[in-house]
């Protein structure tokens, strides 16, 4: 082949290859959201919404290939507000819930309920990472009574947002603050079980409530696919709203301590012998750290540093007074 003919095929190679450029960069630049698209994105993320919503169509889909910075990253100011209602909830249950329960029995039984609050803690923490986030938050598995396990051991929660429940929050931290109501939950029954039940029939007890009772309940009622979930199920055969856990945490755990309370009967020597507390200074304690926790816990159920949660913040403070 003669020089001449390989200069004219590098050359017709190199603008076609010139043009192929010009063409995905068009294409590319196409796909761009425009300066408005951005600072609608902006303006979720202030009001709490859906960053994609003004990516999508009238069908509601998003075309191909267009996005905007905000898509799929967590709010920082939201996450911030909700790892410290995570802290805040915990901090119920350890020391506030152990404290109040600690100050009103006798001084013999202290160290036990201390120990079984924070048992059922490390428990519950366990349960949740292994299955019960998967079970709670995960779609239904065969009805929707329960999740499924695509999230068992965590798998795929990482920092990215779970839109299915927050724009704008990590999915594990989300995770951590569902995690401190379940493990409030089942602390609360102690109060009615106190002298009387021994440290590993309490764990035996709760391992296995979990799984009956608090993960079913709680994904009926906050799973996105639940059967109760008035909130985002748009097909819920019961459309309950249960804001920050009126039916999953008090209400469980209230008809819970109820019934075992009846199973095990009165303490021995009630109303034959003095049963004072043993420290309101404990007691009183343990109430002030409760107050504080609320914040976390209501407020914190919005998900989100806007004006459910600021709402929320007022009222826990004018019902508490």
């Amino acid at each position: 082949m003669k020089l001449s003919s390989l200069i004219r095929l590098g050359t017709q190679a190199l603008c076609l290859g010139a043009i192929s450029w010009v063409v995905a960069a068009n294409a590319a630049a196409a796909q761009e959201p425009s300066l408005e698209q951005r600072i609608a994105g902006l303006e979720a993320y202030l009001g709490n919404g859906d960053p994609t919503a003004t990516l999508k169509n009238d069908a509601g889909e998003i075309r191909k290939g267009l996005t905007t910075a905000s898509v799929g990253i967590p709010g920082p100011a939201h996450n911030v507000w909700l790892m410290v209602s995570t802290a805040l909830v915990l901090f119920m249950t350890l020391p506030g819930l152990a404290l109040f329960y600690g100050g009103l029995v006798r001084s013999k039984n202290v160290l036990s309920v201390l120990a079984q609050c924070l048992g059922i803690a490390g428990l519950v923490t366990i349960l949740w990472w292994a299955a019960g986030y998967s079970l709670v938050f995960g779609k239904n598995l065969a009805s929707p009574v329960i999740g499924g396990l695509e999230f068992a051991f965590f798998q795929g929660v990482t920092s990215a947002p779970n839109t299915d429940y927050a724009f704008w929050i990590s999915q594990n931290v989300f995770s951590m603050f569902q995690l401190t109501f379940a493990i409030i939950t089942p602390a609360l029954i102690v109060g009615a079980i106190a002298e009387r039940m021994k440290f590993s029939a309490v764990l035996l007890f709760v391992g296995a409530w979990m799984f009956i009772v608090y993960f079913p309940l709680a994904h009926m009622v906050w799973g996105s696919t639940g059967l109760m979930n008035g909130v985002w199920n748009a097909d819920a055969a019961i459309k309950s709203i249960d804001f920050a856990g009126g039916t999953v945490v008090h209400m469980s755990s209230g008809w819970s301590a109820l019934v075992l309370a009846i199973i095990l009967g009165p303490r021995m020597g009630l109303g034959k012998e003095a049963m004072p507390p043993h420290s309101m200074v404990l007691c009183m304690v343990g109430t002030a750290i409760l107050w504080v926790g609320w914040y976390g816990f209501n407020a914190g159920s919005a998900l989100a540093a806007d004006v459910v949660a600021a709402n929320a913040f007022c009222t826990t403070t004018l019902a508490a007074g």
